[in-house]
């Protein structure tokens, strides 16, 4: 037997979305969009705290070999004020290895720097945050 449907009262078709159905829609729309902004901070974020990780380490390295060089300075003023003139004495060698750690200090300081200019906070997540409003309001212009 052939079921028949009555008609619907409010003169609209069964595929119509309800008002309730859209409003269901608009909200699992706007969570969905929430989670993927939070997603994009949380990538963004990540790769700025590595880079500031990684320029840490690098500032740490050269205030370590700072130290070093300053161990072998003084050692070598030891030696440079007790010279015992036989020409290339032990004070240049431990001069050479001072400057030797003074280069390396100084790369590691660039280092250093550049990673920690690399730090930014989440522009993307802004930029998307700041149009989240304005398609709420139904406005499709990206001023």
């Amino acid at each position: 037997m052939a079921e028949q449907t009555a008609p619907n009262p409010n003169g609209l078709q069964d595929d119509e979305p309800t008002i309730g159905r859209l409003i269901k829609d608009a909200q699992t729309d706007l969570s969905t969009l929430m989670r993927k902004e939070i997603e994009l901070a949380k990538a963004e974020l990540k790769f700025s705290a590595t880079a500031g990780g990684m320029g840490t380490v690098f500032l740490l390295a050269a205030a370590f070999f700072a130290v070093l060089m300053i161990i072998i300075l003084s050692v070598a003023a030891a030696y440079f004020i007790h010279w015992n003139g036989d020409g290339l004495s032990l004070h240049w060698a431990f001069l050479i290895v001072a400057g030797f750690y003074l280069l390396i200090t100084g790369l590691l300081v660039l280092l250093g720097i550049r990673k920690l200019k690399q730090i930014k906070g989440p522009e993307k997540t802004i930029e998307t945050g700041r149009k989240v409003p304005k398609a709420l309001k139904g406005s499709t212009s990206t001023n």
